[in-house]
């Protein structure tokens, strides 16, 4: 997609000079910049292979800043532009590791931080009924007042993420956990190019404490390619979402569960391995109108006025090859976390959080015979579960500033039990307005 100017965007909303001179709950505008520095020591690896996790010692940095801009257009009907700047690079370019430790970066070519449009979106809400509800203005979110009873369309360009697969404690590398099966089922492989975002429609049907969901979302041309494929009669992704909002003892909860389809020009393990076994590549057996099917739950828990949980788990074929997100198969993950009020640090947030990544037979034996995907190909594999611990303690600095420490410790790197374990620590300044 070709990098859309800031005047051109600022254009399109019609922004005037002063958004103050606008009336109240007419525009939103917020922004944020986010600076993550990432390392790792030098750890055991008798081999590795072209998209191995790097066994020496490497620090790597990764930098987003991005503008949320926000228009109402007319009754139930807001305009949102994200124009982002983007650059860094994460530690082994991003390979190696299916639960990558920096949610903040992707594959990318170059680590020179470059302007490009993040999301564009039309968000339609119709009132159906129902109870008053205050919204707090936010980040793509217009302050006022909503129904509990409401349908929901959002088309144009985003995340399927946005809408999709929520978690109250483990969905915002910026604030919380940095890890990609952390901040995201990481079986899903959800439809996106390189930087995550892609283009698309979701309808919400929400009812009081239900919520039904459905998208449907182009898919890169190539596998984590940064085009789109445009013939969406065929290579398209689909999801739908149950959501049920309780509470549990007084306690505020969420699950949410998830099933989803995606449909693109993938290669099949099965079929690569048979046409090579000594040397298979997924690249030579993609054929169009193959699916990749799955499901994921995501489950949050208060149990307290200060602590939190949250679980994890998900599931998907595993046959054809991975499209757009990491290559996981199969995901658990649950972790806590905990406000700072105990010690006078109200504001101060602590997690803690373990994740089990997995493989099906078929991709195990694709690596295993030397197969590459765009993640991860040591070479060859003695195959195991990629077991990741993370804890961060994400301190408030000044208003609207915080500072994180982070540490994550991966067993099995790479689904790969003759390399690691591995420690990975970072620190995170993040900036919000």
């Amino acid at each position: 997609m070709r990098i859309l100017p800031l005047s051109l965007l600022l254009s399109l909303l019609g922004l005037a000079p002063s958004v103050r001179a606008q009336a109240p709950g007419v525009w939103s505008l917020h922004g944020q910049a986010t600076f993550i520095i990432q390392g790792h020591g030098a750890f055991a690896s008798p081999y590795q292979g072209p998209n191995s996790f790097q066994s020496r010692k490497e620090t790597r940095c990764s930098f987003t800043g991005t503008l949320f801009l926000g228009r109402r257009l007319w009754k139930g009907a807001e305009l949102y532009v994200n124009p982002e700047a983007a650059g860094g690079q994460g530690d082994s370019r991003v390979l190696g590791l299916a639960g990558a430790p920096n949610g903040e970066i992707y594959r990318v070519d170059s680590s020179e931080v470059k302007l490009g449009l993040a999301r564009l979106f039309l968000r339609q809400t119709w009132d159906l009924g129902g109870a008053p509800e205050a919204l707090v203005p936010d980040l793509d979110q217009l302050g006022g007042r909503q129904s509990s009873r409401r349908l929901v369309l959002t088309a144009g360009r985003f995340s399927a993420s946005d809408v999709f697969d929520q978690n109250a404690y483990a969905h915002d590398p910026r604030t919380q956990f940095l890890n990609w099966a952390l901040m995201d089922t990481a079986s899903w492989d959800y439809p996106a190019d390189t930087r995550g975002y892609t283009w698309g429609l979701s309808l919400e049907l929400i009812w009081d404490a239900w919520a039904v969901r459905a998208g449907s979302f182009l898919e890169p041309r190539e596998a984590n390619g940064m085009l789109f494929d445009p013939q969406v009669s065929r290579p398209h992704g689909d999801v739908v979402e149950l959501d049920h909002d309780h509470t549990f003892g007084g306690l505020a909860g969420s699950v949410r569960l998830m099933a989803y389809a995606n449909h693109a020009r993938m290669g099949d393990y099965r079929e690569s391995l048979a046409l090579d076994p000594t040397a298979p590549d997924i690249t030579a057996t993609r054929r169009p109108g193959r699916t990749k099917y799955g499901w994921g739950l995501s489950v949050d828990q208060a149990l307290g006025a200060d602590l939190g949980a949250f679980l994890r788990a998900g599931w998907n074929d595993g046959r054809t090859e991975t499209w757009a997100f990491t290559e996981v198969d199969r995901t658990g993950a649950a972790g806590l976390a905990l406000a700072g009020c105990g010690w006078d640090r109200p504001e101060d947030r602590v997690g803690v959080a373990v994740v089990v990544n997995a493989l099906s037979p078929e991709h195990r034996a694709y690596l295993a015979a030397g197969g590459l995907g765009f993640i991860l190909g040591d070479g060859r594999l003695d195959a195991g579960q990629e077991r990741i611990a993370e804890a961060y303690y994400a301190l408030r600095a000044a208003r609207g500033v915080t500072l994180s420490l982070d540490a994550q410790r991966v067993q099995d790197p790479g689904f790969n039990r003759d390399r690691g374990p591995v420690s990975i620590f970072a620190l995170r300044v993040h900036g919000q307005f």
